[in-house]
């Protein structure tokens, strides 16, 4: 025969440590009251024992679900008197090893459980699976949550990826270091110069091979931090600097360019020659043909606005049209 208190402790067995008072159900709610235990408690400050109660007073902690119910445990912790006259203390309130926590109002299984959703999507994805779980948490909760969380520990990788990001373009950059051969992010530093980088490479020396942008400050970086390193730039670095070379090339000779040379067909460059209005459709042609008669009549001297009516059905723009239909003197 299993008692109701041991079913109840093997179900939330993090209340083992309390004076569990009563489970019940209410508003679709599992709710446990209970106590704390009256044994000293150790003072966080100086770390003196004291069992000499200055006040009592609740807190509510969000736990895991169980059946498909939310879970909320009343907890009732005491504020204890620091017994050590030396201490900037003078009253501390109990905390629960494994359970609560200063400012805390979930459990740490609770905790977990939101830590990995919203690791794994974020904060509103994150908000509605939580919501489906019978977590009350929002999106703004889970991304506090996450970012309290340490950095993950990580080793020193063979190939470091060096490349630089943008929190305010053209005012504010920085650094991102990623492992080339997981393609993991490792670390974000404040800056792109080269003591920035030098820094953290001494902090972290056994680089084999430095993959980086290919910035003076960079190698300079890499150069003074990982000396042995070899320095190579990504693909992605090499067109992109391939790209810049041949647009800095043909700004060099746009004007060259520009220059219509006649080719054999009787086409040219700028594809306004005989056979490329043979190539045209009907309405391309027509477009043409009005853009070279308002050309040639601009060539003799006439302004926009003057059009002779023999010269309207040629000539005539959208705009002009459109003020044509408004004027009734207009051809």
């Amino acid at each position: 025969m299993v008692r109701c208190h041991d079913l109840v402790g093997d179900l939330f067995p993090h209340v083992r440590a309390l004076l569990l008072e009563r489970v019940f159900f209410e508003y679709g709610v599992v709710r446990l009251v209970a106590g704390t235990q009256p044994i000293g408690v150790a003072c966080p400050a100086c770390a003196a024992v004291s069992n000499r109660v200055h006040s009592m007073y609740a807190r509510r902690l969000e736990d895991t679900p169980v059946g498909d119910r939310p879970v909320v445990i009343e907890l009732t912790v005491r504020r204890l008197y620091c017994e050590n006259s030396a201490c900037m203390r003078r009253t501390f309130a109990e905390q629960i090893d494994g359970l609560t926590i200063r400012y805390g109002r979930r459990t740490p299984s609770a905790r977990r459980l939101s830590e990995a959703v919203t690791v794994a999507l974020a904060g509103h994805a994150g908000a509605r699976l939580a919501a489906a779980l019978h977590i009350g948490v929002s999106r703004t909760t889970l991304l506090w949550a996450i970012m309290a969380l340490p950095d993950p520990a990580w080793a020193v990788p063979k190939v470091l990826g060096v490349d630089d990001f943008a929190t305010r373009r053209r005012h504010h950059y920085g650094t991102v270091l990623i492992d080339c051969e997981t393609g993991q992010p490792l670390d974000l530093l404040n800056g792109r110069d080269a003591a920035t980088l030098a820094g953290r490479l001494r902090e972290r020396p056994g680089t084999e091979i430095i993959c980086r942008d290919r910035a003076g400050s960079y190698a300079d970086g890499a150069r003074t931090g990982a000396p042995n390193a070899v320095q190579v730039a990504d693909r992605f670095h090499l067109w992109q600097n391939l790209g810049t070379a041949v647009e800095a090339g043909i700004r060099l000779r746009i004007r060259c360019l520009k220059k219509a040379v006649a080719s054999p067909d009787g086409l040219t460059n700028d594809g306004y020659g005989v056979g490329a209005t043979k190539a045209m459709s009907p309405i391309e042609a027509r477009i043409r043909e009005r853009h070279a008669t308002i050309h040639a009549l601009l060539a003799q001297g006439h302004g926009i606005r003057e059009r002779s009516p023999e010269n309207c059905t040629s000539a005539v723009t959208p705009s002009a049209a459109m003020h044509a239909r408004r004027s009734p003197n207009s051809c």
